[in-house]
Formats: structure tokens, sequence, C-alpha cells
């Protein structure tokens, strides 16, 4: 029996609904192909479907519709279509014979063409992709690439896929290739992996579209596993799931497995949709599919980065358990990661210990996310000893575990452990990487001694072992320069960082902002801040606070004023360290007169004064010996408990004790006085004849002319 072709009509739209994959005289499932979207939206064409073998089950993939545009008044003609075993002939005897669609716009095609479709921009875009670098292309080898693969029909493909011209989608390509038999799903697992390495992701996606269409279906399992990751690093979320929701779940029993669920959902864990993924395991659940320790720990670490407590996160993994998942080293280990986040470091240290009683040994991993943990408490000793305890059950460190070490001393600003490590970690056969090496500039940079040629050194070092520089480690290297003062420098690294064509992160604006800052330099800290904005890159509540102190300690309030605003706008309002730095800057600049309306400010979004904010203050006043203020705010101080640390108190209370004393000694003199004059003691002087001019002196002195002063 001739099935009548279906029309779909579909326009540049990746939101537009998806219509019925059955119309109602179909007897089969229908085979569709991915849509190449024409020059002309209103352009109509028609695919045909094909019988499937009964050996094999299709695989859907829709077409992404709108709405169905207005029908004209004639029928369309319906074509019988006679049974063609070759899908590809087939699909050519069954094309729609509308004419091709006239030039529109600046889309130019070749004259005679087969195809009258190119790909959607949204396919296309650059930036909706993972950035792949190309150079390792060739040399990933997969230890889990079976034998028996055919090298030369893979090799075959893939040069057909880096060589695909315009508008010419894989499948299209390979329509008119004949493979001799040779082509099998390991060969085709084997292409899609390497296209997904490559970064190739729509050729990858047209690829499994054209192992559908093959006869017998060379779609599996085992290429939803391959084919969903790629996709998810890719962030295309949307074509994951519309493959997986069209995959002939009730047609083939053999999709209904728990490895293409996981595949989707850590698909969708990489393109940060957990709702989405959240659906697909309430799926799984509701077709009675048993989840696996693979599933157990995907969802943990899916509920973590939804911001999921640890006690919700043992509940799930409690309730796997029930379901009769056993322990794994996987979903213990994403479960210890969920306690480390929240700080919970004993209670990690007991699901370890758990773990291991049940004859599980712990792996670099889990020693590694506890040690990290630690390190970030500023509980060195603690991961010195899980890094002990390793070493002595035999478990290999790797580079994370002594970069964790690294970060660790970097923060405590000690390089020379940190040299240290890094000659262990060569020793060990381990490789830095470039991680490593930041952990070492950053140690060299945050020295109050000004070690910063010292930052520079390890930089070059790191160059000349062939490592490229990431831009944590420019950020280190400007950091190093800002801290010693040297700004010029800090902006010739910065222009060497956009040189590499890196990308500068908001770290690395803030480091640069602090250099300037430093310098006093104004005008580069205003063309810097303008740099920011232009490039969209919304900076932090340290930014904010560099840029306010920057302007106002040279006097420029209004530009001061200018960032409080802007900042506002984003959410990063004047908090009490903003207050500090504009009380410095006005006390500074000798505008004291302005440092109590600054107060009456704080007090109105409720910010309370600290012991710099008052400090501030009675320096700026006793600066201008105004003794009476100086002596009021620090009352206050003491009477809100807000005492700075011992050393700068007592610095404080002995400028303010100088004064006191003579207060004390003119206070003490007046109530004396007042006593004996109450009790009559007081002499009163004698009152005589004021004279006008002399007041009183007895004594007067007269000048006679060539000669001194004489008294008479």
């Amino acid at each position: 029996m001739a099935l009548a072709p279906l029309n779909l009509h579909h326009q540049l739209s990746l939101s537009s609904s998806v219509s019925s994959l059955y119309s109602s005289h179909h007897r089969t499932p229908q085979l569709f192909k991915i849509p190449k979207i024409p020059p002309k939206p209103s352009k109509l064409f028609s695919i045909s479907s094909c019988t499937p073998s009964s050996q094999s089950s299709q695989i859907f993939l829709p077409f992404l519709q709108t709405p169905a545009r207005k029908q004209s008044g004639e029928p369309e003609p319906v074509f019988e279509i006679e049974t063609i075993e070759d899908p590809l002939l087939k699909f050519f005897k069954t094309r729609s014979s509308d004419p091709d669609p006239t030039q529109v716009g600046k889309i130019s095609l070749q004259k005679n063409r087969k195809t009258s479709w190119h790909l959607a921009s949204e396919f296309d875009d650059p930036e909706s992709e993972l950035a792949i670098d190309n150079s390792n292309v060739s040399a990933p080898q997969n230890a889990e690439t079976v034998s028996g693969v055919e090298e030369g029909v893979v090799e075959k493909i893939l040069g057909v896929a880096r060589a695909l011209k315009e508008n010419v989608t894989l499948g299209e390509a390979l329509g008119s290739c004949d493979f001799g038999g040779k082509l099998g799903e390991e060969e085709c697992l084997e292409v899609l992996r390497v296209l997904g390495e490559e970064g190739n992701v729509m050729s990858c996606l047209y690829f499994f579209e054209w192992m559908g269409l093959r006869e017998p279906c060379l779609v599996s399992p085992k290429a939803c596993s391959v084919l969903f990751p790629v996709l998810g690093r890719a962030g295309k979320g949307d074509l994951l799931l519309m493959v997986f929701k069209n995959l002939p779940f009730e047609q083939n029993m053999q999709f209904k497995d728990v490895r293409v669920y996981n595949a989707a959902m850590s698909g969708l864990l990489l393109c940060g949709r957990y709702e989405d993924a959240w659906k697909v395991y309430e799926s799984m659940e509701s077709s009675n599919i048993r989840p696996d320790h693979v599933t157990s720990s995907i969802m943990i670490t899916i509920m973590r980065k939804r911001g999921d407590s640890a006690k919700n996160a043992w509940k799930f993994f409690e309730k796997m358990n029930q379901k009769g998942v056993k322990w794994s080293l996987e979903a213990v280990g994403a479960l210890i990661k969920s306690f480390c986040d929240e700080g919970l470091k004993k209670e990690a240290l007991i699901i370890q210990s758990e773990l291991e009683k049940r004859g599980i040994s712990s792996n670099a991993v889990i020693y590694n996310t506890i040690m990290d943990a630690y390190s970030k408490s500023n509980q060195i000793e603690e991961a010195e000893g899980l890094f002990a305890e390793m070493k002595i059950k035999g478990v290999a460190p790797t580079a994370a575990t002594y970069n964790t070490l690294m970060d660790a001393y970097s923060r405590r600003m000690q390089p020379e452990i940190v040299e240290k490590l890094l000659q262990e970690m060569e020793a060990n056969g381990l490789k830095p990487n470039v991680k490593s090496y930041t952990c070492l500039i950053s140690a060299y940079g945050r020295q109050k001694k000004k070690m910063s040629d010292m930052a520079s050194d390890a930089f070059l070092r790191m160059k000349k072992v062939g490592i490229k520089p990431s831009s944590h480690s420019y950020t280190a290297l400007i950091h190093a320069y800002s801290v010693s003062g040297w700004h010029e420098k800090a902006y010739m690294a910065f222009d060497d960082l956009l040189r590499e064509g890196l990308k500068p992160s908001i770290e690395t604006y803030t480091a640069l902002l602090d250099a300037f800052r430093r310098a006093g330099d104004t005008e580069t800290l205003m063309k810097i801040w303008k740099m920011m904005m232009r490039d969209r890159v919304e900076g932090t509540r340290v930014t904010f606070n560099i840029l306010v102190d920057g302007f106002a300690k040279q006097g420029h309030y209004s530009e001061a004023r200018d960032v409080v605003s802007e900042f506002g706008k984003l959410g990063f309002h004047p908090n009490v360290m903003t207050y500090n730095m504009l009380m410095n800057a006005y006390a500074r600049g000798g505008q004291e007169s302005k440092l109590p309306q600054l107060l009456k400010d704080m007090a109105a979004l409720n910010l309370k004064p600290d012991s710099v904010t008052y400090s501030t203050m009675i320096y700026a006043y006793v600066r201008v010996r105004d003794f009476r203020r100086a002596f009021y705010y620090h009352k206050q101080m003491v009477k809100n408990k807000q005492v700075p640390d011992a050393h700068s108190y007592a610095k404080l209370r002995a400028i303010l004790d100088v004064k006191a004393k003579i207060n004390n000694r003119n206070d003490r003199s007046a109530l004396m006085g007042i006593i004996k004059s109450s009790a009559g003691l007081l002499k009163q002087r004698k009152k005589g004849k004021k004279d006008e001019f002399w007041k009183n002196r007895k004594t007067r002195f007269s000048r006679i002319p060539g000669s001194s002063w004489t008294s008479r």
C-alpha cells in the first residue's frame, strides 16, 4: 500500500512546537530527517516515510514546527508512491515538485542544486558551542575502542565530514557513499566520538540521523550514550530533549535502558538544565527502569548544582540504597562533595570511613575533595594528614592533589613550600600544569616584601616549559605587579593577555584597577572602568570599593559618587567599608565637616559604624585640633563597643591622653578657684582708678629724643 507524503511547514525558529509524529492513517512508524532551514521561510517541502524493517526499530527526529501557514484554496495533490528499497532513491522520488524559491537577501546558492535548504542560524551560532582546541583533535585515543573497528570506513566518513560544503549536511554527503557492508555499529560509535571531540556538533547530530535511516537501523543505546553528552557540552539542551523524547521506546524495548537515561541526564547536567534532567529521572521512575550507581551519582550532583542541601542529598542516597543501588565510588564521591561544599568536613570523613568498611577503598578523587575542603578552611595540617594517609594506603597522588596543597600554601603566602611541592610533583613523574605555576606566581605576588620579580620569573619558567598561560596566570602576575607598585608593568601584562586572545575575567580587571588605585592614576582608572562596561563585565563588591577609594583619595568626589550610583543599579549598595573609604578620603582632603553627614547616611541605610569608622573620624578631628569632637566620638565608640584591637587602641589613647591631661589641669585649676571663692579664701583684688590708656600701670615709660626708653 502506498503512503501519502507528509507535508511539513516550518520557519526559522527553535521555540516552535513539535507536531504529531503519526498521522491517523499511518500503519507503521515514520522516519523523519532533521530539517535544513530554507532561505525563504515560506518554502514548502515534503518528505515521504519508509516502511521499517521488522528486525530493527526506527529512530524519530521530528521537525521543529511553527503553526501551519494559511492553506490556499487549491487542494494539495496526493502522490502514489511505489515501494522502493533504497531510502536515498525513495527520498528523491518523493520530493515535492514545488519550484525552488527565488534569491532572497544575501543568500547565494548554486544553480541546479539538489537541495534548497541551509542550516538555521541557531545551529551555527559559535557562541553556543564549547570552544575545543583543534590542535588536539587527532591526538586522543579512546581506550574503549573495539579492535574490530574498520579504520578505513571511519576515516572516510570523517574526511567527508571535515570537507563539507556550505549548505550540505553530512547525511546528504554520505547518501551516495557505498561502504560495502563494512559499516557497523562500532564504526558509527567511533565516528560519533571523534566528531564530538572535534566539536563538530551538528555533523554529529546529522550523522546520528543518517544512522537511523540505514537499513538495518544503526542507532542503539550506545549511540545515544555518545551523542547526548556531546550535545550537553555544546549547550544544545533543546536538541538533546528533542532527540530523547522521540526515541522509539514503545517500538523498541532496548531503548528502555538505564544507560540511555543516564546519558540524557548527564548531557542536561553539562548544559545546566537541572530541572529538565530531574524530569528525565522522573520519567525513568514512571517507566519502572531500575537506576544504578551512575544514576545516583548524576542526580546527587544535580541536586548540589541546583542548591539542594547535603541533608536532602543524603536522603536521596538512602532512597537509592532502598532501591538496590549499592555503595560505589561515583555516588559516594558526589555525596562527599555535597557535604564538603557546605563545610561539613567531619561528616564527609565519616561517610568515607563507612565506604571503606564496606570494602571499597577511597580513590584520589575522594581524597582530593576532602583535602580541598580543609585547605579552603585554612586547615592545612588536616589536609597534610590526608595527603600522608594517601601515601600510606597506596593511593597515588594526582596533579590535582598537589595543586590543592599548593593553592593552600599560596594563600598562606609561603612560596618556598610551593616550590618544594612543585619539585616533589616532578620527582613523582607528574607534570606541573598551568594551575601549578599559577599557584607559585600567586604565592610570590601576595608577599608584602614586594617579590614581583620572583613572580615574573615563575611566569617565564612556565612559558619556557611550553605551558600556555591562562587568564588566571596573568591575573596573579598583574596582582604581583600591583602590590610592588609597578602599574606600568601591570598594564603591559594586561596587553599581553589580550594579544594572546585570552578573555580577561573580573578578577583580572580588579587586579589592574587596584594597581592604578595604588598609583593614584585616576585617568587610567576611568579608562579601565569604561573598558569593563564596554565588554559588559560586571564588577564585584571588591571592584566597587577599589573604584570608590581610587577616585575619592585623589579628591574626585563626584566620580566616586558616580561609581556608587552605577554599582547601585547592579545591586551593590554601599556598605560600611565603602563609607569608611569615603570618610578617609574626605578627612585627607581637609573636608572633615562632611563626616557627620556621612554618619547620618549610614544610619539611614541601617549600617552600623565599626571601629574603623570611629577611628577615622577621631583622627580627622585630632588632625585639625578639634578635640571636643574627637572626645565625643571616642565616647561613642566605647559606648557602642566598637573598640579596635589593643595595639591600634593604645596608639589612639596615647594621642587623646596628652590632650586630656591639659584639659584636666585646666579643669582642676578652675575647680579649685570655685571652691576657694565659695569658702571666702580667695583674695580680693584692690580696685584702683583705672587709667584710660595704660590700664592701672604705675610704671610709665617716656622716650627722650636721641635715646632709648626711660622710666620716670
